[in-house]
């Protein structure tokens, strides 16, 4: 199995299979492919795990069903672009090495990778959407891509070291990663901030992947020149301070 990503602003990952070779991704990702790839939908993928490992999977923000990706007789290539402006990260996955991810930052992978919740965060999930804030988590063994909209932030945390994000611009991280979402420190800033209520706090050791586009605030923006009575009006996710953001996040989502 060989991969590559093409393109800059909108980049394609094209995978050559060899025969019996295989990648999944969710229903829906495809973007082209070769004669020689077969495809089947299944419940099951992802390292399987029955009922439960779908139920864990659905509850992470993913689909209940899962495409595979197959060469048969002959070797073949298969490709899926990004959906956003954005990037595509590969990840190499194993030996107690996991991510989370943000709830639509799951691309594709191979046969033995998994799926499942890996953070829900259900106070306040009118903030963060009907569902709250969710991040996937990405376990098993092999290589998974991620898709993180926008420009691409690394940032490599010491032990200890404390980052404070708002929540749309968390990509993805290390599961050494400590995590947790905390109030904006001070009544003034929350009220005359601008900056929303919420914030995410990571703390090292490990790797920070950030994403300078978040999906909500690219809905806003698009949705300022819809024709009206085809989209509803949207308050900005971010800024705004308590009203601004209570209500940006509640119409336009924080995830």
């Amino acid at each position: 199995m060989q991969a590559r990503i093409q393109g800059t602003t909108m980049p394609v990952l094209e995978i050559e299979l060899q025969p019996n070779e295989s990648v999944f991704s969710e229903s829906g990702e495809l973007s082209w492919m070769t004669g020689s790839i077969q495809m089947a939908t299944h419940t099951q993928m992802g390292g399987g795990g029955g009922l439960f490992g779908v139920l864990k999977r659905v509850a992470g923000g993913g689909s209940i069903f899962m495409t595979e990706y197959r060469a048969w007789q002959y070797p073949g290539t298969v490709s899926f672009a990004t959906k956003v402006p954005g990037h595509i990260v590969p990840v190499e996955v194993g030996n107690g090495q996991e991510f989370m991810v943000h709830r639509h930052g799951f691309l594709c992978a191979t046969p033995q990778v998994t799926i499942s919740v890996g953070f829900q965060q259900s106070l306040g999930a009118g903030i963060f959407g009907g569902d709250g804030f969710l991040l996937q988590r990405v376990g098993g063994v092999g290589t998974a891509w991620l898709e993180l909209s926008g420009e691409l932030i690394q940032k490599n945390l010491a032990p200890g070291e404390v980052l404070r994000v708002h929540p749309g611009h968390v990509g993805a991280f290390q599961a050494s990663v400590g995590f947790q979402i905390t109030m904006v420190p001070g009544i003034k800033n929350m009220i005359f901030g601008g900056d929303g209520l919420f914030l995410a706090e990571l703390a090292g050791p490990g790797t920070v992947w950030l994403q300078t586009l978040p999906i909500s605030r690219l809905a806003h923006q698009i949705g300022e020149y819809l024709p009206q009575g085809e989209s509803r009006p949207v308050a900005p996710a971010i800024g705004g301070g308590i009203l601004g953001g209570v209500i940006g996040s509640i119409l336009g989502g924080d995830q």
